[in-house]
């Protein structure tokens, strides 16, 4: 009768082919784990600032469709005038505007101000640490400081509203919110002006302020570079993804 050998089955031999057959040396490993590194170094980026492309779009769509609900059932319920932004003299504006906007809080000294914000130092801070387009300079603060408030939601609203500029009712917003980045004109900050009853974005032809330009540029050093950019939001599909970093 013909003999065979079998190996005896133990949990040592079998552990022993199995490393034979489908070990990792340690350089595959470290190869394999910088590969994953470099790959993620080139991608989460690209992929954070989709991400937050598309929610400061959200934000600014939403923020305009807000404001200019509210706009209009200002109008129609205090049955203004087609001019009627030159009716309202400095710091009036606001009180009469919060009515038509749902869910707001309150504000206090530290938050916001209700009216001229020179009066509050604390707020004036918060406010002061804007800054232009292109990062170059903190913005000018003339078109935020007659009064200020912030929705349920997060989004914060400033308003110019003074007696001796002409073209003296405008709306600025921070989509996001003061509290959160980046915390730009032109990013997340924006500004809209009531001309005829209608609110536009700042940049549009119609709109116009006692600097004659509403710069958008990568290249300005204005202190209101930033504050034609809401316009430029309408005008380029892709605005939002090609923002300077």
């Amino acid at each position: 009768m013909r003999t065979v050998n079998v190996e005896p089955l133990s949990i040592r031999n079998a552990f022993r082919k199995n490393k034979r057959a489908s070990g990792f040396t340690l350089a595959e490993v470290l190869i394999t784990l910088g590969i994953i590194g470099v790959v993620s170094a080139m991608t989460i980026p690209a992929l954070i600032n989709r991400t937050q492309a598309k929610e400061l779009e959200a934000g600014f769509k939403k923020s305009y469709s807000v404001l200019s609900q509210a706009v209009q059932r200002m109008q129609y319920e205090e049955g203004l005038s087609e001019d009627w932004e030159k009716e309202f003299g400095s710091n009036t504006f606001l009180p009469v505007f919060r009515k038509y906007l749902l869910n707001y809080v309150k504000c206090s000294g530290k938050l916001c101000v209700d009216s001229d914000m020179s009066v509050e130092g604390d707020s004036f801070k918060r406010v002061s640490t804007y800054k232009t387009y292109n990062k170059s300079q903190n913005v000018t603060l003339e078109w935020f400081d007659e009064g200020q408030m912030i929705m349920a939601d997060g989004m914060f609203l400033m308003v110019n509203n003074s007696a001796s500029q002409a073209n003296n009712l405008v709306l600025t917003v921070d989509v996001n919110g003061i509290e959160k980045k980046p915390n730009l004109w032109g990013h997340d900050l924006f500004s809209f002006q009531i001309k005829s009853g209608k609110l536009l974005p700042m940049g549009h032809p119609k709109t116009t302020t006692d600097w004659g330009s509403l710069p958008c540029n990568v290249n300005s050093n204005a202190r209101h570079n930033g504050i034609g950019c809401a316009y430029q939001v309408f005008q380029q599909k892709n605005y939002f993804k090609n923002l300077p970093r």
